[in-house]
């Protein structure tokens, strides 16, 4: 795996575009704790991406350099980390944070300071305003997409909304989530949304029976659940639930961490579903060719997943946007830049930056394990 540089190691330096001999990149996210794969998993993809570049003579001849620091999936941290990668290590911007209420944190503060939040590793609606915050780019597709993708899925399989039930963290995230299937209901002409079996837990926590005696107390069998969650929450929910429904789907969100869940299940794990939001990393295509790479070439003892390339991608993507602005890289110039045109990262569709929009990828691609691998799902 690859070491993220410990800030208190780190020397101050200048504001790239103001004779600065690297430019510094901020990351804020968990690498300690039960979260701690998502973050790990993002900064890795993102190292591999400066590492290329560098090997490759860095941007203008200036290399690039990420300073990574631990929130441990917590929000308090996220304030002093945020305003130490802005005032201390001046970096351009801040890639990759982790999770919905980190969020809630760097997203005023990066507006306030007037910095780039690129890439955070959340389809929560904070992220995605309308318009859309200046500083806050997203890669990603929303979690209210995903879950959409979901319900249209289940109705192909002839499954009827009374049928779908949901098991949700009890925060923005599941919020986010939610909110998504049941417009997809709606636009559908299901409007008895709120009949549906819904359980929640608290975020922290794997306090999921009031879920499971839902599911027990259910006025209709349900067929399926839409879980939007964490992934040890998700996995002891799964295995209560199929003692009650055992032939039920299980549909997770790309956020409860692929690589955990399918570990957690173990034996429980086949026939799950969790939609990604980048392609599988086995894909031809080159966006994702380029990702495997140079995963082989500078951390091969590191298994493909699917957080590390969306790190990689979203790092790909800002790399595009500081070539852009070089040689005279600003904060200012770098968002410009990004909006300036349609960016290829190799994913089959271009990703779209204007002012009016700030997210770039709207595409969802749906996984099932399959004898503990996680294969492309079609519905």
């Amino acid at each position: 795996m690859i070491v993220a540089c410990a800030l208190w190691v780190l020397a101050p330096v200048r504001l790239p575009g103001q004779g600065a001999g690297e430019i510094v990149l901020g990351m804020s996210a968990a690498f300690s704790g039960p979260s701690a794969e998502l973050g790990r998993g993002i900064r890795t993809g993102v190292e591999l991406m400066l590492r290329r570049v560098n090997e490759a003579g860095g941007i203008g001849g200036r290399r690039l350099r990420l300073v990574a620091l631990d929130d441990s999936y917590q929000a308090d941290p996220v304030k002093d980390n945020m305003l130490r990668l802005i005032d201390r290590e001046q970096a351009v911007a801040v890639i990759g944070n982790v999770g919905t209420a980190g969020a809630s944190v760097a997203v005023p503060i990066a507006n306030e300071r007037k910095v780039l939040l690129f890439g955070t590793y959340s389809g929560a609606d904070l992220l995605r305003k309308t318009p859309p915050d200046r500083y806050v780019l997203n890669l990603r597709s929303s979690y209210a997409e995903e879950t959409s993708v979901m319900v249209r899925g289940l109705f192909r399989r002839g499954i009827r909304p009374q049928e779908i039930a949901f098991f949700t963290q009890n925060d923005a995230y599941g919020d986010s989530g939610f909110a998504g299937a049941v417009r997809a209901l709606n636009e559908a002409g299901f409007k008895d949304t709120g009949t549906l079996v819904h359980g929640r837990y608290d975020r922290g926590t794997v306090a999921v029976e009031s879920g499971v005696m839902a599911l027990v107390e259910a006025r209709v069998r349900p067929k399926a659940v839409i879980l939007v969650g964490a992934y040890a929450a998700n996995a002891r929910f799964i295995r209560l639930a199929r003692q009650i429904i055992p032939s039920a789907l299980f549909l997770n969100v790309s956020f409860v961490g692929s690589s955990s869940l399918n570990e957690a299940l173990g034996a429980d794990a086949e026939g799950v579903i969790v939609t990604q939001v980048v392609p599988h990393y086995d894909s031809p295509l080159p966006g994702v060719r380029e990702y495997r790479q140079a995963l082989a070439r500078f951390a091969p003892a590191v298994p493909p997943s699917f957080i590390a390339l969306e790190g990689y991608l979203a790092a790909k993507a800002l790399v595009e946007g500081l070539r852009r602005a070089s040689p005279n890289i600003t904060r200012e110039r770098v968002i410009d830049a990004l909006e300036s045109a349609p960016i290829d990262i190799g994913i089959g569709t271009s990703l779209s930056y204007s002012k009016g929009e700030h997210q770039g990828s709207h595409q969802v691609w749906a996984t099932v394990i399959r004898d503990h691998k996680f294969v492309p799902l079609d519905w």
